[in-house]
């Protein structure tokens, strides 16, 4: 009989000793904002914007300065941060319409597959697909096979139900549907006079609970609640907050603190109060983090979509980067890109290595401990060793790359690839610009002309990219008419 507590003592230290590795594993919370431009934090050089919560993923950790969105538009990114792929070998180049978007069209069996255009229109473009396909291996759905708890929090904007975050391996989900912004950021977070039923019931697994309660602090009372239920195992928590998107809305009182400067509008002032909701959403989530001790051992990651909607100043400015949300330039793709894990990263560092959305599946794969999928290309580089070396470490890449062949913005359909210091631009209908960023951040340079050789080379590369990868590109409109 002496042997039984032996062997259930034996059995408890051997449960006990799986729990430890268990917890040693590291947590990953991933921050992806809606629409927030390069300049929107105070940590990246903003005199209007309040954000010491955010700032300190910059002091206590590293800051990406030439840190990049997928795309310029909101879908293709999220699909490149879930996969670690190109949104063009994915197909999705565009942003995803919502099934009220789509004229009262059903959800068919298939994406589409037939050229658009028009008589008026040079080039034909491939369509955009209503859905990111089932079959990519989503960030949760990888990190599942690890032990790891995954919840999903805000915006998700990858197609209608059959494809929501529940659908794609995330344990939680709260607000992950197919919209692409919010019909309302107050309680009961809808519209009630919309045509559409969606619209009219609210946001999807956000119901009503407290009339006049903010989008985004409910978006963080979310967070807290998983990270006090998940602390005793490894999770990964994706907060994608619906702001700083239209519709422009803010809690009036926070933002009667920001005065007016010259050349700003009321509108100007609520954006702001809108980033410092996130920062409020930063600060609960590093209280509570702290609370159970889980703080040192959590990889934080802090970025956004596309870069910050830019209409002549508002609701932001992009300054000193050229244009805004959806267009080619740098105030289209680049983003804040900051990443805080105490226990790993040196804090207070700056990187001036490009990174890109498609880095964040392959460098969470390695910070976790979990295999990448061995069945398809992962676009992404890992950026473990080079957080670990505080920016030092000597990566193999200098070149990224973007697609986007649809008639959205003029001049129309347009594909980027940047190495080194020069980005080349090469609009479909025949026109190039080349900048060297290293000295025209900006943008107003443009060297096509004075380097023809190095447009041809470029052009190539981005080319022959293009073709590997399967993207689908703009052709001739046998219909057009000048």
């Amino acid at each position: 009989m002496r042997l039984l507590p032996f062997l259930l003592s034996l059995i408890s230290c051997f449960f006990c000793l799986l729990s430890a590795k268990e917890k040693q594993k590291p947590n990953v919370i991933l921050v992806l904002v809606d629409d927030m431009g390069w300049m929107d934090l105070s940590c990246q050089g903003s005199d209007f914007y309040r954000t010491p919560n955010v700032d300190r993923l910059a002091d206590e950790g590293i800051t990406y300065t030439n840190g990049y969105a997928a795309c310029a538009v909101c879908s293709p990114t999220r699909a490149a941060v879930q996969t670690g792929r190109y949104p063009h070998r994915l197909g999705v180049t565009d942003w995803i319409r919502s099934l009220f978007q789509r004229g009262g069209m059903g959800t068919p069996d298939k994406n589409p597959t037939e050229y658009v255009g028009g008589k008026n229109r040079k080039l034909l473009c491939p369509p955009n697909p209503y859905w990111m396909e089932s079959s990519e291996i989503t960030i949760a759905e990888n990190l599942q096979r690890n032990g790891y708890k995954t919840a999903y929090i805000g915006k998700w904007h990858l197609g209608d139900e059959e494809w929501y975050p529940e659908k794609q391996g995330y344990d939680e989900n709260f607000g992950g549907c197919d919209y692409g912004q919010p019909p309302s950021f107050f309680d009961p977070y809808n519209n009630p006079k919309h045509r559409h039923p969606t619209i009219r019931s609210g946001i999807h697994k956000l119901p009503g609970r407290k009339q006049g309660e903010y989008l985004t602090h409910r978006e963080a009372d979310e967070a807290v609640k998983l990270i006090r239920q998940w602390k005793d195992q490894p999770f990964f928590i994706q907060v994608s907050h619906y702001a700083v998107h239209t519709p422009i809305q803010a809690i009036q009182e926070v933002a009667d603190k920001y005065k007016f400067k010259e050349g700003m509008s009321e509108t100007n002032r609520k954006y702001a109060a809108m980033v410092e909701s996130i920062d409020d959403c930063m600060r609960d989530m590093l209280a509570e983090l702290k609370k159970h001790g889980l703080d040192n051992n959590t990889m934080i990651i802090f970025t956004s979509d596309n870069g910050g909607l830019d209409r002549n100043g508002s609701p932001t400015e992009n300054a000193p980067l050229r244009s805004g949300k959806g267009y080619c330039y740098e105030g289209g793709i680049r983003v804040p890109f900051l990443v805080r894990w105490p226990a790993k990263i040196p804090a207070g560092k700056k990187a001036d290595f490009p990174v890109s959305s498609i880095d964040l599946f392959p460098t969470i794969m390695e910070v976790t401990g979990t295999d990448l999928p061995k069945d398809r290309p992962i676009d992404g580089l890992s950026l473990f060793s080079h957080l670990l070396s505080g920016g030092k470490k000597n990566l193999n890449r200098d070149t990224l790359i973007w697609h986007f062949p649809h008639y959205r913005h003029a001049p129309g359909p347009y594909s980027i690839i940047r190495k080194g210091d020069y980005k080349l631009i090469k609009f479909w209908e025949g026109i190039y610009e080349l900048y060297d960023l290293k000295n025209d951040l900006g943008e107003e340079n443009n060297l096509s002309d004075t380097k023809p050789g190095l447009v041809k080379k470029l052009e190539s590369e981005l080319l022959a990219r293009l073709k590997t990868d399967g993207a689908k590109l703009p052709r001739a409109n046998p219909e057009f008419k000048n």
